[in-house]
């Protein structure tokens, strides 16, 4: 286990579906495997994301929301997220494969400033990146929300990976009370 993850808990954190082990979820990634990825991708993932897919590559988290300060086109308080993509290339959803990272810059026109790494719920319009420009390439990446529908803006989430993904929580805790 990794210690950046130490006392996470995994069990709770993903959802058991066939649709997630048919299109996110991917064997454990071997340092082969995330070499080739981060040479084809043209960043060096950060350090955490890799250890948290080593425990499992990809999948659909119950924790699938975090708060903003602002609004979008999602909802004016969280964005959404549907699924985490895996490292490698055989899975639909996976950061190469067929709606990887890049096929979202060339065919959706995302700006390039990083790697997209998670889905949102609309199908595309909007996406979760690690965005490298405060850093560079071989930096820790910040993590933003971008939002097609709304010209491509950046929302800034989090400092990192580890911070994104502890600071995600329950749908639910958006819903109003009547």
């Amino acid at each position: 286990m990794s210690k950046v993850f130490e006392k996470f808990d995994f069990d709770t954190f993903w959802k058991k579906s066939d649709y997630a082990t048919e299109n996110y979820i991917s064997e454990p990634p071997t340092d082969e495997l995330i070499n080739s990825i981060e040479k084809e991708l043209g960043h060096k993932l950060p350090f955490s994301y890799i250890e948290f897919m080593k425990v499992q590559n990809g999948g659909i988290p119950y924790k699938n929301s975090f708060p903003t300060n602002e609004r979008t086109s999602w909802v004016e308080d969280h964005v959404a997220v549907t699924g985490f993509l895996s490292i490698g290339k055989e899975k639909m959803y996976s950061l190469c494969g067929g709606l990887g990272s890049q096929f979202m810059i060339d065919e959706w026109g995302y700006p390039k400033i990083g790697v997209y790494f998670a889905d949102c719920p609309s199908a595309g319009h909007d996406m979760i990146c690690f965005d490298y420009r405060k850093h560079g390439k071989n930096g820790e990446p910040q993590v933003v929300h971008i939002d097609q529908e709304d010209d491509y803006k950046i929302t800034f989430l989090a400092n990192n990976f580890e911070k994104f993904v502890t600071g995600l929580v329950n749908e639910y805790v958006f819903e109003e009370i009547d």
